[in-house]
């Protein structure tokens, strides 16, 4: 996934614009930040931390206790920066909507390939053949008529491992993708059950023949 990259000062203008819509802790500043990339970037605490400090020491954030915890806060000197550079934020959030909408087209693109892949597994599960002509003996008497069952029900069990793959890693990168915060749009989701349902007319196509 394509990582957004903040030019210099630009992560400092974006903490402050997080601190100016209220007072945060430090990991809900990475958890913040986390969210509003649609999951592409993760900052540590070693970065977010030393930031806060010079923030401090340019008198633009206070910090507090809260329990165990440190509270950061916005001062009026960090208020009028952001105010300020309006401009740069922006541009900066023009960045990162972009970043996410390059996430949800990758996510879109994994579900095509997949369908593609399950599409394709499928369909040489079904090409034993699953009929007999009118005129011919049961396959249990037909010549062979054991081997084409056999291979049938090896086709059958290949289809429900096949299933069983596809829906396992689907829905692992679907977690992985929200667990990290990303954007799960309602136009992936339709896309895959679109795709879905074009599968299961395919496959009930080549069934009957």
């Amino acid at each position: 996934m394509m990582t957004p990259v903040f030019s210099h000062g630009d992560l400092r203008l974006y903490l402050l614009n997080l601190l100016a819509e209220g007072p945060r802790h430090g990991y809900d500043l990475i958890q913040a930040l986390t969210e509003r990339t649609g999951g592409t970037y993760t900052p540590s605490a070693g970065t977010i931390y030393p930031r806060l400090a010079k923030l401090e020491e340019e008198g633009l954030v206070t910090k507090s206790a809260d329990g165990r915890k440190t509270v950061y806060s916005i001062t009026a000197a960090g208020r009028d920066e952001v105010h300020a550079r309006e401009g740069d934020l922006h541009g900066i959030e023009e960045g990162l909507a972009d970043s996410v909408r390059l996430i949800a087209e990758e996510v879109r693109g994994s579900v095509r390939e997949a369908m593609k892949s399950l599409r394709a597994d499928l369909a040489a599960a079904t090409r034993a053949p699953t009929s007999t002509p009118d005129d011919a003996p049961p396959a249990s008497e037909a010549p062979g008529g054991d081997d084409v069952r056999s291979e049938s029900r090896r086709q059958l069990q290949r289809a429900d491992s096949t299933l069983t793959a596809f829906r396992s890693s689907i829905r692992a990168d679907l977690r992985t993708h929200v667990a990290r915060g990303g954007e799960l749009a309602d136009s992936v989701v339709d896309d895959l059950a679109v795709a879905l349902e074009g599968i299961e007319r395919d496959l009930v196509r080549t069934l009957r023949g």
